[in-house]
């Protein structure tokens, strides 16, 4: 199928984007506000996109009204200052929580349960047991398109790495952290590692085979059917 991306409206463009870029990782965004309300979001279109100095991306839709601002924007807008946190099994549940759309005065740590840990050269708090965690200053916003849509880069000044996660010579110890990224609407956890080539016989048994779930919904099941979903990357309450 050959699909004429000009003539897509925005919803449908994010559904194929969403389920084409697989899997994505998660930058699960702390910020503050002006009024030191303390804010939490996952964002899946997220990367890093720099070396010297370190630096990463956002993209930002607006909320599921497809006008207000998210707070995560605004508040990086306003501060200069977010914290980038990493998002692993055990706090999977929190994170998805975090999506849903507070109002702007709520605290999301303590709407989802969750503690704050310090940072060290920026105002917002880090996530309290996520492995990894990058403090990040605002370098740069550019507007995309006409919706509201902007990418936000951040110079990150501090990394924060569990202690038993870092390997000699500054490597992550990548297989023992259980991230967790996005496929589309759903999720997925990192459970296994390879490095090619494979053996033609292992192929054989993988070729056309479903990812395997981890919950109890039926194959073929997506969120992006049910009425919760929308397509600013947040999740209606």
């Amino acid at each position: 199928m050959i699909i004429d991306a000009t003539g897509l409206d925005p919803t449908s463009a994010y559904k194929l984007l969403i389920g084409s870029i697989l899997p994505r990782a998660i930058g699960w965004v702390s910020t503050l506000s002006k009024d030191g309300v303390a804010n939490l979001a996952p964002i899946s279109f997220f990367t890093g996109v720099g070396r010297k100095p370190p630096m990463v991306s956002l993209s930002l839709q607006p909320r599921s009204d497809g006008v207000t601002l998210k707070d995560t924007f605004v508040n990086i807008r306003d501060t200069g200052e977010f914290v980038v946190n990493m998002v692993t099994l055990p706090q999977a549940h929190e994170m998805h929580r975090s999506a849903f759309e507070f109002a702007s005065d709520v605290d999301e740590f303590i709407a989802v349960g969750l503690d704050k840990d310090p940072s060290v050269a920026v105002r917002p708090p880090r996530v309290k047991g996520a492995p990894i965690s990058f403090e990040c200053k605002l370098d740069r916003i550019i507007p995309i398109g006409n919706l509201g849509d902007h990418v936000v880069f951040g110079e990150v000044l501090r990394f924060h790495v569990r202690d038993d996660i870092y390997l000699p010579g500054g490597r992550i110890d990548t297989g023992a952290v259980q991230a967790v990224g996005r496929l589309a609407a759903e999720y997925t956890v990192v459970h296994n590692a390879f490095t090619p080539p494979l053996e033609p016989d292992l192929l054989a048994t993988l070729h056309g085979r479903r990812v395997g779930r981890l919950d109890d919904k039926p194959a073929g099941y997506s969120p992006i059917d049910s009425k919760e979903w929308s397509a600013s990357g947040a999740t209606r309450i």
